[in-house]
């Protein structure tokens, strides 16, 4: 199956990017390699710090955003001392999830959330929150290096009292490569891009604006070059981002993504 031929595709995610070059090559496309993505570090005395905040303070409701922010803060009250009353301050809220992955590792501590998404989004998160009234209560609300400014604005009109509980951030890759993937966009030299995380849209996206090229890069998803989504969360983040052109498969695999890619370039 070489449904790729001749395309260029530029691989984003650093993890995997061997893998996802090989899928490239057998599909007759030609890998670039432009890790947007750099490394992802736990601030420790931070999370502490929060951790200590909610132990003390307890909360309304608390939202998880991922299955492993949920138990990077476990792992952090067991490193405190405190995974006990880590456990009895949850079970005294009420809990929101995004995610099967965030459910299941739950469950796994004997918690169940009182509301879950329907698909896996922060839209989705947000439309199961919709029947309660958040006017003034306290939401923690727990993120993975990477911030959810649709559910922070909906969070505040709703009238909560909401703070963020980051357990990781991610150090920005080399700044030369992103250089590299910008010019490339720009000047239509490559035809997709390809996305397995929501911190590799935000960060390509805010550094394009930071250099003043975000309306050209915008201008080159919609014209030419492809934006590819592993899955619904990492196509949300790059709709967020103005992004209108997304193509994602409908299960989340590597494998999936570039199938239904070359099956996007067949129809077209």
């Amino acid at each position: 199956m070489r449904r790729l031929e001749g395309k260029r595709i530029a691989i984003t995610g650093p993890r995997k990017a061997a893998e996802m070059s090989v899928i490239v090559e057998k599909m007759g496309g030609i890998p670039l390699v432009r890790p947007a993505q750099g490394t992802v570090a736990l601030e420790q005395e931070k999370v502490e710090i929060q951790l200590k905040r909610l132990l003390h303070d307890g909360s309304d409701w608390i939202i998880f955003t991922t299955g492993v922010g949920a138990e990077m803060l476990y792992q952090s009250a067991e490193k405190m001392g405190a995974a006990e009353a880590f456990l009895e301050c949850l079970q005294q809220m009420n809990i929101a999830a995004r995610g099967y992955k965030t459910v299941k590792y739950l469950k796994t501590l004997g918690l169940t959330p009182k509301v879950r998404d329907d698909d896996g989004t922060t839209d989705g998160i947000v439309r199961a929150l919709q029947p309660y009234d958040l006017q003034g209560q306290r939401v923690a609300l727990q993120l993975y290096g990477d911030h959810a400014p649709r559910l922070v604005q909906w969070l505040e009109a709703q009238g909560a009292e909401y703070y963020e509980i980051l357990p990781y951030v991610h150090v920005p890759p080399e700044l030369d490569i992103v250089d590299t993937l910008l010019t490339e966009i720009v000047n239509g030299e490559v035809d997709a891009i390809t996305f397995t995380s929501t911190p590799q849209v935000r960060f390509l996206m805010r550094y394009a604006r930071d250099k003043g090229l975000e309306e050209s890069i915008l201008k080159s998803f919609k014209e030419h070059t492809v934006a590819v989504a592993v899955g619904k969360v990492t196509a949300e983040a790059l709709r967020d981002e103005g992004v209108e052109r997304v193509v994602a498969p409908e299960e989340e695999r590597m494998g999936s993504m570039m199938v239904t890619l070359a099956q996007y370039y067949d129809q077209d």
